[in-house]
C-alpha cells in the first residue's frame, strides 16, 4: 500500500506514515496562476492500494478540490483500490434539508468523492452518523472515544467525581458511550440555537453540584455553544468544566471566547492542524490520532475488522 499526503495537515500525514513504517507517496500538488489545482503522482501507483489523507478543513473548499484531483490522478494512475481517510469531514452538518430550498451538501460531497474516483472512505467522528448513508462505498467511521478515555484516566485517576456532559441534546448518544466507558453519571445541556452559530442555554438536566464536568463534542466551531455551556454548569455549583471536543474548526475569535471562559481545558484531536492562535492558548490542548487512524489503515489494507478499534 501507499500514502498520499494533501496539503491540509501535512504533520498527521507524517505521524501516520511513521507509525506504519511507509514513506509518503511522492506527489507534487501545485497551483495555477488563477488557483487551479494540478497533482502529479511521481510514482507508480498501477495495481496499488491507495490512502489519500485529507481533512476538509479550512479553506474547505480548496482542499475539497484538492483531494478530488488526487482522487481522479490515482484512478486514472491505474490503482486498485482508493481509500479517502478524511479525519474530519467538511460539509458534515449539511445533513439534511434545514429549510425550503436547501441543499444537503453532505449528500453532494458524497457523491463527489465516488465520482472522483475513491472506493472507500475512512473518517473520524462525523457529525451525523447518516452520512454514512449517502454513501454507496463502504465507509468506516471511527471514534475519537477510546483516546478520550485514555487521556481523562490518565489526568484524572479518580473517575467517581467526573460527571460527562453533552452541551445539547443532539450529542446525548455521543456523551453517553463515554460515560458508560468511564461508569461515570450524564448530565445534558438544553439549549435553544435561534440561528447558526448562536445558541442559549434553557436548562441543566442533571445533578452537576460538586461535580468535575467534562463536556463532550464532535466540533468546536465559533465556540459559542461549549463556553456558554460552561458558564451555565459552574452556574449549576460545578466544581469545575473542561471539554474533549474531536474537531477543532475554531474559526473567528473562538480560542480567545475559550481562554476567557470558565473552561479549564479544552482537548482536541490533531483532525485538523494547530493554528497559531491555538498554540499560543494555555487552555486548548491536542492529542495524536496518528496510531488510530495508522492502524484503521493498516486493517483495511489487511482486510481485517475496523470495529475492534472502538473498543
Amino acid at each position: 500500500m501507499k500514502i498520499v499526503a494533501c496539503n491540509s495537515n501535512l504533520p498527521l500525514a507524517q505521524a501516520v506514515a511513521a507509525e506504519l513504517g511507509i514513506p509518503l507517496c511522492k506527489t507534487s500538488i501545485r497551483r495555477f496562476a488563477d488557483g487551479e489545482v494540478f497533482v502529479e503522482i511521481q510514482e507508480n501507483v498501477r495495481g496499488e492500494d491507495m490512502f489519500v489523507l485529507q481533512s476538509t478543513c479550512t479553506p474547505t473548499n480548496d482542499h475539497l478540490m484538492e483531494l478530488l484531483v488526487v482522487l481522479d490522478a490515482l484512478r486514472r494512475g491505474s490503482a486498485r483500490r482508493v481509500t479517502a481517510v478524511m479525519p474530519y469531514f467538511g460539509y458534515a452538518r449539511q445533513d439534511r434539508k434545514s429549510g425550503p430550498r436547501t441543499p444537503i451538501s453532505a449528500k453532494l460531497v458524497a457523491n463527489l468523492l465516488t465520482e472522483a474516483g475513491a472506493n472507500r472512505i475512512l473518517t473520524m467522528d462525523l457529525h451525523a452518523m447518516q452520512i454514512q448513508g449517502f454513501f454507496d462505498i463502504p465507509t468506516d467511521n471511527l471514534y475519537a472515544a477510546p483516546l478520550f478515555v485514555k487521556d481523562l484516566t490518565s489526568r484524572h485517576p479518580d473517575p467517581e467525581k467526573l460527571m460527562i456532559v453533552s452541551p445539547d441534546v443532539g450529542g446525548v448518544v455521543r456523551a453517553r458511550q463515554l460515560a458508560r466507558r468511564l461508569n461515570v453519571d450524564l448530565a445534558i445541556i438544553d439549549k435553544r440555537r435561534e440561528r447558526a452559530g448562536v445558541s442559549e442555554v434553557m436548562n441543566v438536566i442533571g445533578d452537576v453540584s460538586g461535580r468535575f464536568c467534562v463536556l463532550v463534542d464532535d466540533i468546536i466551531d465559533s465556540g459559542g455553544s461549549l463556553c456558554n455551556a460552561a458558564e451555565a454548569l459552574m452556574k449549576h455549583g460545578a466544581a469545575g468544566v473542561e471539554a474533549y471536543v474531536t474537531h477543532g474548526v475554531l474559526t473567528g475569535n473562538a480560542c480567545e471566547r475559550v481562554q476567557n471562559s470558565p473552561l479549564s481545558m479544552l482537548t482536541l484531536t490533531d483532525s485538523i492542524p494547530e493554528t497559531e492562535e491555538l498554540k499560543a492558548a494555555s487552555n486548548i490542548r491536542q492529542i495524536s490520532t496518528a496510531d488510530l487512524l495508522a492502524r484503521a489503515i493498516r486493517a483495511v489494507a489487511d482486510e481485517s475488522s475496523v470495529s475492534t478499534l472502538f473498543d
